[in-house]
């Protein structure tokens, strides 16, 4: 099995499933960009499946993957399942960015299409080739289209017998209502700093490092210094990878969330490892209305850069508008 860094809770409860034979049709789990979401998935599939050294490989024929793709010709993600299997075996807990890196299809625009659900939909039609469970593992479904959440929905609402849905989001709030409503919601835990150095050491541009970059904004925002902020923003604009300025947004927002919990709920706060009195400062230094207008921006710039959106003009708006949410 692959190595879990913390999450017991939610490992322990996936193990009770699998003994119980209570296995839910569809599991919607919520984690960061490049946290343990698919150890944790495999791992219980690998149990649920009896132990089959085929699921860990990522051969088993009654495991289908899906993730977003780009591409001329209505590609679906079986097109590129050999540099998805070889990223995923390498790194569990690969970021996005690499994901995009590893298929060929970096500073593209990618999505689930409703020709990749019509795909998905010929698989399950068929019987289980080893006559047990049936299973999808689908990355992102935030990046389903509403075409391919429609022709999806019946067999998300009233699966056959033993098919689950096993769905892997960073944004559940942008997965399509219809399907979100019918899955049970786990929340991964952020990686600890020590678990997030051993697994992500490699990456570049990776989590931690790119935190950081929000975290030295706030600083200066916090301090009235706009000029070192905007000197910051320079930095995120320049690692050009669109991908990599996406996961900077969302982790951005990851941390205003948890800021906003310190601010008005502190019992529920999660906090990473070792950074708890940072946390708690920024929450002080900062009106409690700044987390929301903030996120605001951030949903923004997300949006824009998908629209390919000049990138220095758009951190520098960015920065821009949360000094003025100050």
């Amino acid at each position: 099995m692959m190595k879990v860094y913390g999450n017991t809770d939610v490992v322990d409860a996936l193990h009770r499933m699998v003994e119980t034979g209570h296995v839910p049709h569809a599991i919607l789990l919520h984690q960061d960009d490049g946290s343990g979401a698919f150890p944790i998935a495999l791992n219980f599939l690998e149990e649920l499946y009896g132990g089959n050294p085929r699921v860990g490989k990522l051969i088993h024929p009654d495991i289908h993957f899906v993730f977003p793709v780009a591409g001329s010709d209505k590609p679906v993600s079986q097109n590129f399942i050999g540099p998805f299997r070889e990223l995923l075996q390498d790194n569990p807990y690969f970021f996005e960015n690499e994901l995009y890196e590893a298929i060929g299809i970096e500073g593209k625009q990618s999505n689930i299409s409703v020709n990749e659900a019509r795909a998905l939909l010929d698989k399950l039609s068929l019987s289980a080739v080893e006559g047990g469970y049936r299973t999808v593992v689908m990355y992102l479904p935030e990046k389903m289209n509403a075409q391919a959440a429609n022709a999806l929905l019946k067999m998300v609402e009233e699966p056959p017998q033993k098919t689950l849905f096993l769905l892997i989001t960073q944004a559940p709030e942008k997965v399509l209502v219809t399907i979100a409503s019918r899955c049970l919601h786990i929340r991964i835990q952020p990686l600890s700093m020590e678990a997030d150095s051993i697994v992500h050491a490699r990456e570049v541009a990776g989590a931690a490092v790119l935190r950081d970059l929000f975290h030295d904004i706030l600083e200066a925002l916090s301090a009235r210094n706009l000029l070192q902020a905007l000197e910051t923003a320079d930095a995120v604009a320049d690692l050009k990878d669109r991908e990599k300025q996406k996961s900077f947004c969302r982790l951005a927002s990851e941390d205003l969330r948890r800021i906003f919990l310190v601010q008005k709920t502190p019992q529920l706060a999660v906090l990473p490892e070792g950074e708890g009195d940072w946390f708690r400062r920024m929450a002080g230094a900062l009106k409690p209305t700044f987390p929301r207008k903030a996120n605001d921006a951030l949903e923004r710039a997300l949006t824009l850069l998908e629209r390919n959106v000049n990138q220095k003009i758009l951190f520098t708006d960015l920065v821009s508008k949360l000094y003025i949410s100050l």
